[in-house]
Protein backbone atom coordinates (compact mmCIF):
# COMPACT_ATOMS: atom_id res chain seq x y z
CA UNK A 1 0.00 0.00 0.00
CA UNK A 2 2.74 2.38 1.21
CA UNK A 3 4.68 1.86 -2.60
CA UNK A 4 1.27 2.50 -4.45
CA UNK A 5 0.86 6.10 -2.39
CA UNK A 6 4.29 7.03 -3.25
CA UNK A 7 3.81 5.90 -6.69
CA UNK A 8 0.00 7.78 -6.95
CA UNK A 9 2.48 10.75 -4.94
CA UNK A 10 4.54 10.83 -7.86
CA UNK A 11 2.92 11.01 -10.31
CA UNK A 12 0.77 13.63 -9.68
CA UNK A 13 3.68 15.55 -9.45
CA UNK A 14 4.93 14.53 -12.73
CA UNK A 15 1.78 16.00 -13.77
CA UNK A 16 1.44 18.51 -12.02
CA UNK A 17 4.77 19.80 -13.51
CA UNK A 18 3.75 18.53 -17.08
CA UNK A 19 1.02 21.40 -16.56
CA UNK A 20 2.84 23.85 -14.77
CA UNK A 21 3.54 26.54 -17.66
CA UNK A 22 6.06 30.18 -17.23
CA UNK A 23 4.39 33.68 -17.75
CA UNK A 24 5.97 33.52 -21.22
CA UNK A 25 4.39 29.47 -21.78
CA UNK A 26 0.95 30.97 -20.26
CA UNK A 27 1.10 33.58 -22.54
CA UNK A 28 2.12 31.90 -25.84
CA UNK A 29 -0.72 29.66 -25.37
CA UNK A 30 -3.81 32.52 -24.76
CA UNK A 31 -2.79 34.21 -27.89
CA UNK A 32 -2.82 31.30 -30.35
CA UNK A 33 -5.82 32.25 -31.72
CA UNK A 34 -4.60 35.64 -32.77
CA UNK A 35 -2.38 36.57 -35.83
CA UNK A 36 0.91 37.88 -35.75
CA UNK A 37 0.13 41.23 -36.24
CA UNK A 38 -2.54 40.97 -33.27
CA UNK A 39 -0.03 40.13 -30.54
CA UNK A 40 1.43 43.59 -29.51
CA UNK A 41 -2.65 44.61 -29.18
CA UNK A 42 -4.04 41.56 -27.30
CA UNK A 43 -3.93 41.64 -23.33
CA UNK A 44 -3.66 38.27 -21.72
CA UNK A 45 -4.83 37.73 -18.22
CA UNK A 46 -5.25 34.43 -15.97
CA UNK A 47 -8.49 33.71 -14.24
CA UNK A 48 -8.41 33.02 -10.39
CA UNK A 49 -10.75 30.82 -8.62
CA UNK A 50 -12.47 33.47 -7.03
CA UNK A 51 -13.73 35.07 -10.05
CA UNK A 52 -10.86 37.60 -10.42
CA UNK A 53 -7.85 37.89 -13.08
CA UNK A 54 -4.11 38.70 -13.15
CA UNK A 55 -2.89 40.43 -15.83
CA UNK A 56 0.05 38.62 -17.32
CA UNK A 57 0.56 40.75 -20.65
CA UNK A 58 -0.97 44.34 -21.15
CA UNK A 59 -1.94 44.41 -24.46
CA UNK A 60 -2.50 47.92 -26.84
CA UNK A 61 -5.83 47.53 -27.77
CA UNK A 62 -9.50 45.92 -26.71
CA UNK A 63 -8.73 42.38 -27.43
CA UNK A 64 -7.84 40.11 -24.59
CA UNK A 65 -7.29 36.16 -24.29
CA UNK A 66 -7.25 33.84 -21.39
CA UNK A 67 -6.48 29.79 -21.18
CA UNK A 68 -9.51 28.06 -20.17
CA UNK A 69 -8.28 24.43 -19.88
CA UNK A 70 -8.59 24.65 -16.31
CA UNK A 71 -12.22 25.32 -16.01
CA UNK A 72 -14.72 22.19 -14.94
CA UNK A 73 -15.02 19.72 -17.52
CA UNK A 74 -12.64 21.28 -19.93
CA UNK A 75 -9.98 18.95 -21.03
CA UNK A 76 -7.08 19.81 -23.76
CA UNK A 77 -6.40 22.95 -25.06
CA UNK A 78 -9.29 25.49 -24.57
CA UNK A 79 -8.26 29.41 -24.90
CA UNK A 80 -11.14 32.38 -25.47
CA UNK A 81 -10.79 35.79 -26.82
CA UNK A 82 -12.37 38.56 -25.98
CA UNK A 83 -13.05 42.64 -25.66
CA UNK A 84 -11.90 43.91 -22.19
CA UNK A 85 -15.21 45.21 -21.93
CA UNK A 86 -16.33 41.17 -21.60
CA UNK A 87 -13.88 40.72 -18.53
CA UNK A 88 -17.31 40.69 -16.22
CA UNK A 89 -19.65 38.79 -18.43
CA UNK A 90 -16.41 35.97 -18.31
CA UNK A 91 -16.38 36.52 -14.45
CA UNK A 92 -20.32 35.98 -14.34
CA UNK A 93 -19.83 32.94 -16.77
CA UNK A 94 -16.92 31.11 -14.73
CA UNK A 95 -19.15 31.24 -11.39
CA UNK A 96 -22.06 29.61 -13.31
CA UNK A 97 -19.35 26.72 -14.75
CA UNK A 98 -18.53 25.99 -11.43
CA UNK A 99 -21.81 24.43 -10.61
CA UNK A 100 -21.37 21.01 -11.48
CA UNK A 101 -25.19 20.02 -11.80
CA UNK A 102 -26.30 21.13 -15.21
CA UNK A 103 -29.73 21.56 -14.33
CA UNK A 104 -28.66 23.65 -11.52
CA UNK A 105 -26.25 25.68 -13.83
CA UNK A 106 -28.90 26.33 -16.31
CA UNK A 107 -31.36 27.30 -13.33
CA UNK A 108 -29.30 30.03 -12.20
CA UNK A 109 -28.54 31.35 -15.55
CA UNK A 110 -32.39 31.46 -16.44
CA UNK A 111 -33.14 33.11 -13.11
CA UNK A 112 -29.79 35.72 -13.90
CA UNK A 113 -31.19 36.23 -17.02
CA UNK A 114 -35.17 36.49 -15.74
CA UNK A 115 -34.34 38.53 -12.71
CA UNK A 116 -32.23 41.12 -14.67
CA UNK A 117 -28.50 40.46 -13.00
CA UNK A 118 -27.24 38.45 -16.03
CA UNK A 119 -24.16 40.33 -17.31
CA UNK A 120 -24.74 41.83 -20.99
CA UNK A 121 -21.84 41.57 -23.08
CA UNK A 122 -20.55 44.32 -25.29
CA UNK A 123 -22.96 44.50 -28.05
CA UNK A 124 -20.84 43.57 -31.21
CA UNK A 125 -18.08 42.13 -29.72
CA UNK A 126 -16.39 39.57 -30.48
CA UNK A 127 -15.99 35.98 -28.65
CA UNK A 128 -13.14 33.57 -30.26
CA UNK A 129 -12.67 30.08 -28.98
CA UNK A 130 -10.10 27.79 -29.67
CA UNK A 131 -10.69 24.32 -28.38
CA UNK A 132 -9.20 20.58 -29.31
CA UNK A 133 -7.58 17.78 -27.92
CA UNK A 134 -4.43 19.66 -27.95
CA UNK A 135 -3.10 22.95 -29.98
CA UNK A 136 -2.65 21.39 -33.42
CA UNK A 137 -5.68 19.80 -33.63
CA UNK A 138 -7.40 22.57 -32.17
CA UNK A 139 -10.48 24.66 -34.25
CA UNK A 140 -11.24 27.85 -34.00
CA UNK A 141 -14.55 28.96 -33.61
CA UNK A 142 -16.01 32.62 -33.85
CA UNK A 143 -19.41 34.72 -32.93
CA UNK A 144 -20.56 38.22 -32.62
CA UNK A 145 -22.43 39.28 -29.35
CA UNK A 146 -25.37 40.80 -29.91
CA UNK A 147 -27.38 40.88 -26.67
CA UNK A 148 -31.35 41.33 -26.97
CA UNK A 149 -31.46 41.39 -30.83
CA UNK A 150 -34.00 38.89 -32.82
CA UNK A 151 -34.62 38.54 -36.23
CA UNK A 152 -36.41 41.35 -35.92
CA UNK A 153 -34.42 43.78 -35.46
CA UNK A 154 -30.98 42.70 -37.71
CA UNK A 155 -32.89 40.75 -40.05
CA UNK A 156 -31.21 37.24 -39.63
CA UNK A 157 -32.55 33.89 -39.41
CA UNK A 158 -32.72 31.76 -36.00
CA UNK A 159 -32.63 29.04 -38.01
CA UNK A 160 -29.14 27.53 -39.22
CA UNK A 161 -30.72 25.21 -41.67
CA UNK A 162 -31.23 28.43 -44.03
CA UNK A 163 -27.21 29.01 -44.78
CA UNK A 164 -25.45 31.85 -43.63
CA UNK A 165 -24.67 33.70 -40.49
CA UNK A 166 -27.97 32.90 -37.48
CA UNK A 167 -28.44 34.34 -34.52
CA UNK A 168 -28.55 31.78 -31.80
CA UNK A 169 -30.27 32.39 -28.72
CA UNK A 170 -32.12 35.24 -29.82
CA UNK A 171 -33.65 37.33 -27.55
CA UNK A 172 -31.23 36.57 -24.55
CA UNK A 173 -28.01 38.19 -23.27
CA UNK A 174 -26.39 35.44 -24.63
CA UNK A 175 -27.83 36.17 -28.04
CA UNK A 176 -25.33 36.18 -30.79
CA UNK A 177 -24.28 35.65 -34.39
CA UNK A 178 -23.26 32.10 -34.97
CA UNK A 179 -20.67 32.83 -38.26
CA UNK A 180 -20.75 28.96 -40.26
CA UNK A 181 -17.51 27.30 -41.02
CA UNK A 182 -15.63 28.87 -38.27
Amino acid sequence: MKKFVIASLGLLALAAGAVAQTPDEAIERALAPTTPQQKDAVSVVKWKADGTYDTLKKGTGQLVCYDRSNELGRTGFNVQCTVLGNLPRVAQNRKFEAISDKTARQAAIDAAEKDGTRVKPVYGSPWIDMNGADKEHARIHRTIAIPGATTASTGLPTDPKQGGAWIMDAGTTTAHIMIPGT
